[in-house]
């Protein structure tokens, strides 16, 4: 494990001061010109220097014949370039100094044969120069704190708290705008490709020491180095939770992951075995690795399994308790002390046993305030599922049914929306227990908008829910699991 970040070999790449960048032109097609399109979107800050054989400008900056010809040594070079004159470019990287690089290309060791060999090429001129460098076959680094993105498709949404090592660009470059509809974003994601020179091991390090990730997602078609993959994810995981998608465990997928990035992956069993020992979570997909790396990153540690859930409709609530159970959860009956603090707010219609359901009740305050305080307040619970269906038409409607001029109606509506988010935001920041909530509704009605982006997971469907919930408990069990194993250790050193 590094001792800081600054000592991974990954830092100069997410963090670059100055980039020179081969393969950019001003075909407006070319791979090389999006990246750098999406470099100067972002709004780098540093200085970018075009190398191109025969242009004098590319996109409005001043370009240059050979990376020998710049002022200043670059700290990171981009490499889009056909994959037979990469290892040149990459020679004439290291005599100008330049320590680390991207190698976009593709075309090596995914693809066998003589790919192999020029994979083999790359890696002796890297290490000739002691260049570090991420690829090849890869679409770099996001980092939007840095204001840096290196793949071929705008950064979209704000910066976020999920650290990503992939094996594929695509579960970065394309999640953008995924995570942006759910309140989420990267703190940095990297794609490692083929793993020539740094892998996912190096990637899970920074991101344990990096101070703006509060979970890493892993998503892998192969581990390579497995003793340092066990040793490093188990000195991460007592801070921080780590999710992995492994895709390499079936006939298909161990087929996919060699020719995509040459990985050789091993048996389903293997992996799962190599997870558990590690103390990682494995989800099934990219939705569900998203949805744990949502809940981890969001809410408190969960001390348990068991579950109140609060619904003011019976068959969604009946769909949370079936998720739940599903999911290995418990849902405990509530203790005398709650009933008896929930009965002035609960009508006659509603039911008290666990789901909680209100049915229908005048006060829609006490939906969102009272009896969610009630319930995170419960004894026998150690997190609460609350469903959200509150559609903003029901708000102006009743503005209209209490008189209010059509021209004020939008935005009294929008002040009741304020207030039971607030409300909600209240309890949900104020309180050591997990908040979660489920709906069916679209994610851009008012009230759930307003509660993702203010940081409350709210999930589409309660089986999302239940299975991001088990997780959370899962990791808290795997961690105390470690902790308990290195004080043990850590005692027996010491006799």
């Amino acid at each position: 494990m590094i001792e800081s970040i600054e000592a991974s070999p990954l830092y100069p790449i997410a963090n670059p001061k100055s980039i020179v960048l081969f393969g950019a032109s001003n075909n407006v097609t070319s791979m090389g010109t999006s990246l750098l399109d999406s470099v100067l979107d972002l709004g780098f800050k540093g200085e970018i220097y075009p190398v191109h054989p025969k242009e004098d400008r590319v996109q409005n900056l001043k370009a240059y014949r050979s990376v020998l010809d710049l002022p200043n040594v670059p700290e990171l070079a981009l490499i889009v370039l056909p994959t037979r004159i990469v290892s040149e470019a990459m020679d004439a990287c290291g005599r100008k100094g330049i320590k680390h690089a991207i190698v976009i290309s593709g075309g090596f060791k995914e693809v066998g044969g003589e790919g192999v060999h020029l994979e083999k090429e790359l890696v002796t001129v890297a290490n000739k120069y002691g260049m570090h460098f991420l690829g090849p076959n890869c679409i770099g680094v996001a980092n939007p704190r840095h204001k840096l993105n290196t793949t071929f498709l705008p950064f979209q949404g704000n910066p976020g708290f999920i650290g990503m090592a992939s094996q594929s660009g695509s579960f970065v470059t394309q999640m953008f705008s995924y995570l942006s509809d759910y309140g989420l974003g990267f703190s940095t994601a990297f794609s490692v490709g083929n793993e020539a020179n740094i892998d996912i091991v190096d990637g899970m390090e920074y991101l344990g020491a990096c101070p703006d990730t509060r979970v890493i997602a892993l998503y892998i078609e192969g581990i390579r180095r497995g003793r340092a993959f066990v040793e490093t994810a188990r000195s991460i995981v007592p801070k921080k939770p780590i999710v992995a998608l492994y895709v390499g465990g079936s006939k298909a997928g161990s087929r996919a992951g060699l020719s995509h990035t040459g990985a050789l992956a091993g048996p389903d069993r293997l992996y799962e075995g190599i997870f558990r020992q590690s103390g990682i979570i494995r989800a099934q997909s990219v939705m569900e690795m998203f949805d744990i790396c949502w809940m981890l990153g969001s809410v408190p540690r969960t001390r348990g399994r068991r579950v109140v859930i609060q619904t003011h409709s019976g068959g969604p609530g009946a769909e949370a308790a079936d998720a739940c159970g599903r999911a290995g959860l418990d849902l405990p009956s509530l203790s005398p002390e709650t009933l008896q603090r929930l009965s002035p707010f609960i009508p006659r219609t509603a039911s008290i046993s666990n789901p909680v359901d209100f049915t229908y009740g005048k006060n829609l305050m006490d939906y969102f305030s009272k009896i969610p305080k009630v319930l995170l307040d419960e004894k026998n619970a150690d997190i609460l599922l609350f469903y959200f269906f509150a559609p903003y038409q029901r708000f102006q409607r009743m503005m209209r049914q209490m008189g209010v001029p059509p021209n004020q109606m939008a935005a009294q509506a929008a002040k009741l929306v304020d207030a039971y988010s607030e409300s909600i935001i209240g309890l949900f920041k104020n309180h050591d227990k997990p908040f979660v909530g489920y709906t069916f509704q679209n994610l851009m009605d008012p009230l759930v908008k307003i509660l993702i982006e203010r940081g409350v997971p709210i999930f589409s469907g309660p089986q999302r829910a239940a299975r991001a919930i088990g997780a959370s408990f899962q990791y808290t069990r795997l961690r105390d699991k470690i902790l308990a194993t290195v004080s043990q250790e850590a005692g027996l050193g010491s006799s």
